[in-house]
């Protein structure tokens, strides 16, 4: 195995082949810009994490003692699964969901182990692959959302609403904040150049997440915005830095209230967005809309050990659990219910306690964090148990948590340091 030395107590990767490590970094790249190709099954994005993890275990791959608490959890949230889904194991589509769960959780081990060596250049790889994916997903939708594609509309939108390479306009917005977090960075962050091609980038993913009228997606763009934003102020070196950081952040905001004020201008978008931003969906109201769902949900968990199986909610109540952690419940009892929110919330605790750790990578941290802490809220409002890029956020969360102690074990550097 590649990575089979120590040092001081302290596991380090060994050094590698040049064209090894090339070869490694250009599968990360591949493996974040194909996540944006899910509307065909298998997508690109199965098949470039399978080359990805047979290359890795081929050329060097090993599993840290600190991601061992995750293995634990994955094990037994999807074990809780897998037991409630027996009665069920007729129905295809069970049978389906459960091995989706076990190749997400495959996945998650994949990124925590692979990206918690050469972190900081896979990481880049990683951001740049997921830009590019963005990129071609957002413009599609943009596209398809203008009928500037002949005979793209169908396949394109759903609902009126921008979907791109995504099967669902929900789908489609929440991946495109993580993407947009990173060129936001840039925005406010890099030199003039690079700093403009990003305000594009920026732009034109922001676009397709209001074209995709997500009321998930546009909250959680501007609230991980922000946080993310204000999360680089407070981490910044120099008070130049945090000057350009807040002028930056205005110039942003004021120019994304004037897109929006443009979209108003045309009647079929400011007629779709007016019924996406109202609170009073009627899937939302009463004892059987969504947060009725909830309560009913939760009382009926208490009583069911086993839950009722994957994709039994629905012979219940109106429509499915849009909530989560109700789901993990639900799906696989009282097990999968305990172990969901604890892997979840157990990333979040840690997550905020490596905030302020100097490491080579903070800037990436901060916005992978503001993304996965959105997506753990928006969890509690929508069913993003089998979202690809949560899975993928979720193990880089663990990867850079684990090298950033094993960096500051090497380096001898104090974890509050900021």
């Amino acid at each position: 195995m590649a990575y089979a030395a120590t040092a001081g107590g302290v596991n380090v990767a060994a050094p590698v082949a040049p064209g090894v490590l090339a070869l490694q970094r250009a599968l990360v790249w591949l493996v974040g810009a194909s996540g944006a190709i899910v509307f065909i099954e298998p997508s690109p994005y199965e098949i470039a994490t399978l080359l990805a993890t047979v290359t890795f275990f081929a050329t060097g791959l090993r599993l840290r003692l600190v991601l061992m608490p995750l293995v634990l959890m994955l094990i037994l949230l999807n074990v809780g699964y897998t037991i409630s889904a027996i009665p069920l194991f007729e129905q295809t589509e069970v049978v389906s969901w459960i091995a989706t769960s076990w190749y997400m959780a495959v996945t998650v081990l994949f990124f925590a182990m692979v990206m918690s060596e050469d972190t900081e250049a896979r990481l880049n790889m990683l951001r740049r692959g997921l830009v590019v994916g963005a990129m071609i997903a957002a413009l599609l939708a943009i596209a398809g959302y203008f009928h500037l594609i002949p005979g793209g509309n169908d396949l394109l939108t759903l609902y009126g609403r921008a979907r791109g390479t995504f099967k669902d306009p929900n789908v489609l917005g929440a991946f495109l904040i993580l993407p947009a977090l990173f060129a936001l960075q840039s925005v406010v962050s890099d030199k003039l150049a690079k700093a403009f091609r990003n305000v594009i980038a920026f732009g034109i993913m922001s676009l397709a997440i209001l074209l995709a009228f997500s009321r998930a997606a546009w909250g959680g763009l501007a609230l991980t915005s922000a946080f993310m934003l204000a999360l680089m102020v407070l981490t910044s070196r120099t008070n130049a830095q945090r000057s350009r950081i807040v002028i930056m952040a205005i110039v942003a905001a004021v120019l994304g209230l004037a897109l929006i004020a443009v979209l108003l201008s045309l009647d079929a978008t400011a007629e779709m967005f007016k019924q996406r931003a109202s609170f009073g969906q009627s899937y939302d109201e009463g004892r059987f809309g969504r947060f009725g769902r909830h309560i009913l949900g939760a009382e009926m968990a208490l009583d069911l050990p086993f839950g009722i199986g994957p994709l039994q909610f629905h012979r219940y109540f109106p429509e499915d659990t849009h909530n989560s952690y109700l789901n993990a419940f639900m799906s696989g009892g009282w097990l999968s219910g305990v172990c969901y929110p604890a892997l979840v919330f157990t990333t979040v605790i840690m997550g905020f306690r490596h905030v302020f750790v100097r490491v080579p990578w903070q800037r990436a941290y901060l916005a992978v964090f503001s993304a996965f802490l959105g997506t753990v809220g928006e969890s509690f409002v929508i069913d993003t148990d089998h979202w690809r890029h949560f899975w993928m956020m979720l193990g880089a969360m663990w990867a850079m948590i684990a090298a950033a102690q094993a960096y500051k074990a090497r380096t001898g550097e104090d974890a509050s340091s900021a």
